[in-house]
């Protein structure tokens, strides 16, 4: 197969032969896309998918839709790409998002998830001249040192009494960054108390995905988020909502519209551009006002921040998130697909239970619908990677991972769901069989 040779080659010029190691699925699964299309792709050997992994989350309307595409273009051929200036764009997206994010009231720009989260833990240490970041496990807050520990829940024994032990994603993080840390499970409020009783003084932020983006969509309960906003007030600590994965995606503004409660500081990325590299973090401005050339002031910035393709990009996609019922049908379509599915379970007697909105949707393997991180152990997690492989052998591309979600594009509202049925039935079928 040409996927194979080009692994073959690549391998000769990257490690593991792929420019992002989550890329690399093995010797004979690693993908090679050769065209993206709407809510699909075709790969290098012709084969075609729907896919609902979407880059894990960034395409939020659809591959090539020209109604960002063009304006891009436009913006390139009459204005260019950087210049390491100000331009008038700048504001104008700020703009956007302010009018359908009322807890933003001031934000800078980045290039990615991993840095609008830099950006956002350095300003709440400055504003509050702490170091320790309070993490929910199951979170994740992009590749870089502190933020690149976690509960090892895949080794853990939910009957020793004990709690799970931390553990880096790698090597080579610097050891002290495991002390900025500390990890709590999500809808815990007595692990939420006792961590601020323990450490309150020295907390400068809680850094939460209130919908757990790399957790299977697990969700923060109403009551968690509030006690969550009640007990940061209360210590002097800043609340963080990472919107990475939910901005622009689970509602206009955010997973913050859903739940009512708005924090200090947030983080977007991924859907604010649907595939275009831009990312924001913002909150309250006296909070924002921390970057500045003062002695105290936080240092923030980038060559490629705010740079003129990104931006259009932004603008474009927010003009139509903004403008249309985009986001309602995505999450009617998704809807419809959970339904689906649950007709295929329920014809196989397969527990199961669904998490999170239509828009990213994670799909469990249970009788009841998993709060945490721990309780995802309690999950047939074997038993849906079989299904989600059989699905991608079938055309239907999706991570093997019970802990990543189906990711849905509006787009994806003009598939064949008949198939879908089918193949996920046929899948199912497969998977109970042990292949």
């Amino acid at each position: 197969m040409k996927s194979t040779l080009l692994l073959e080659r690549s391998t000769q010029n990257m490690p593991l032969g792929v420019a992002d190691s989550y890329r690399y699925w093995g010797p004979n699964e690693t993908v090679f896309v050769d065209q993206l299309t709407d809510g699909g792709f075709t790969d290098v050997d012709g084969k075609e998918f729907i896919d609902f992994r979407l880059a894990y989350g960034p395409i939020i309307l659809g591959y090539r839709d020209k109604r960002v595409d063009e304006p891009v273009i436009q913006w390139i051929r009459e204005k260019g790409t950087m210049s390491g200036f100000s331009m008038q764009l700048d504001s104008e997206v700020a703009e956007k998002i302010k009018s359908i994010c009322p807890n933003i009231q001031k934000l800078r720009f980045a290039n990615s998830g991993t840095e609008a989260v830099m950006g956002a833990v350095r300003t709440a240490r400055g504003f509050t001249g702490r170091q320790k970041v309070v993490i929910i496990e199951g979170g994740f807050h992009g590749l870089y040192d502190e933020m690149m520990w976690k509960s090892d829940i895949e080794s853990w024994d939910p009957q020793s009494g004990k709690e799970p032990e931390v553990m880096s994603f790698g090597s080579g993080l610097a050891a002290h960054s495991r002390d900025l840390i500390q990890l709590i499970p999500l809808n815990s409020l007595q692990a939420l108390q006792q961590v601020f009783q323990k450490d309150g003084e020295q907390i400068a932020a809680v850094l939460i995905e209130p919908i757990l983006g790399n957790c299977g969509s697990m969700q923060a309960t109403q009551e968690y988020i509030s006690q969550l906003r009640k007990t940061c007030d209360q210590y002097g600590s800043l609340l963080i909502f990472d919107e990475v994965k939910t901005g622009f995606r689970v509602a206009r503004g955010g997973v913050q519209e859903l739940y009512g409660i708005h924090a200090d500081l947030t983080t977007y990325a991924k859907a604010m551009g649907n595939g275009y590299p831009i990312a924001a973090f913002g909150g309250r401005s006296d909070v924002m006002d921390m970057i500045n050339f003062s002695e105290q002031g936080v240092v923030h910035g980038g060559t490629y921040t705010a740079n003129g393709v990104g931006l259009a990009a932004a603008s474009a996609t927010l003009d139509v998130l903004i403008k249309t019922n985009a986001l309602r049908t995505v999450e009617e379509t998704g809807q419809k697909i959970m339904k689906l599915l649950a007709r295929v379970f329920a014809k196989h007697s397969v527990p199961l239970s669904f998490s999170g909105p239509g828009s990213m949707f994670g799909v469990h393997l249970s009788e009841t619908v998993p709060t945490n991180y721990r309780d995802w152990k309690m999950t047939d997690s074997d038993l849906y990677t079989r299904f989600a492989k059989s699905l991608i052998s079938q055309g239907i591309m999706l991570e093997p991972d019970s802990r990543e979600p189906w990711f849905l594009c509006e787009a994806h509202a003009n598939i064949d769901f008949g198939r879908l049925e089918d193949v996920a039935d046929t899948a199912l079928a497969k998977a109970l069989q042990g292949s």
